[in-house]
């Protein structure tokens, strides 16, 4: 018998909202900043704010969820949702150091792309987020949404994979070496978009 969905304590949706919005926060900086690296220290910054913002937000789910005996779903689902949005915007503060540690310049075409890719994935992620409040009623329309946030991952492979190829024809090693870096910690954070869609799908099994 499935179990019926009755949420016993709102603020977690609140919570995963902020932590959501966050996440959409930090992938627009982080377009931005690739658009345009004269802004790097400016926008590195910000991504720092938010994604500290973002830990805050961590730590009070995590708090709450010790002190919660009745929780809207599993207590490990919860843990879960909430720790791999902290690591997508741990990736994406990660892509910002990189790119002002390394003064990498300009970036390439490919990188743009990449980043406006993980972009539209994170609101795709919000919006499936946003929908959690009333599982049995958005159930279908989350699902839609978790499955546009697999199709957008596997863009997200194909660009870095095209990416990472054409950065390595070139002849400067040690530039190919540090963008190899800010290219994987983009694609780690699409992957951890992709992992909160699998999250999302498996409570929805749960509790419809």
């Amino acid at each position: 018998m499935k179990l019926r969905f009755v949420p016993k304590e709102e603020r977690f949706f609140e919570l995963f909202a902020e932590q959501a919005e966050n996440v959409v926060r930090g992938a627009q900086l982080l377009v931005a900043l690739v658009a345009d690296h004269t802004r790097a220290a400016e926008l590195r910054d910000q991504i720092e704010e938010v994604e500290h913002e973002g830990d805050i937000t961590t730590h009070e789910i995590a708090d709450r969820l010790n002190r919660t005996f009745i929780t809207p779903f599993d207590h490990e689902d919860i843990h879960a949702l909430s720790g791999r949005m902290d690591d997508i915007l741990d990736n994406i503060e990660a892509t910002a150091d990189r790119m002002f540690l390394y003064e990498a310049g300009a970036a390439s075409p490919e990188m743009v792309s990449l980043t406006e890719v993980l972009a539209d994935t994170t609101k795709a992620l919000q919006r499936a987020i946003g929908g959690i409040s009333d599982i049995g009623r958005n159930a279908r329309r989350i699902m839609d949404y978790c499955i546009e946030i697999h199709r957008l991952e596997n863009v997200g492979d194909e660009q870095s994979r095209s990416a990472l190829a054409k950065l390595f024809q070139g002849s400067d090693a040690m530039r190919a070496l540090k963008w190899k870096e800010i290219y994987d910690h983009v694609e780690d954070a699409i992957d951890k978009c992709e992992d909160v869609a699998s999250i999302v799908e498996g409570i929805i099994v749960k509790h419809t």
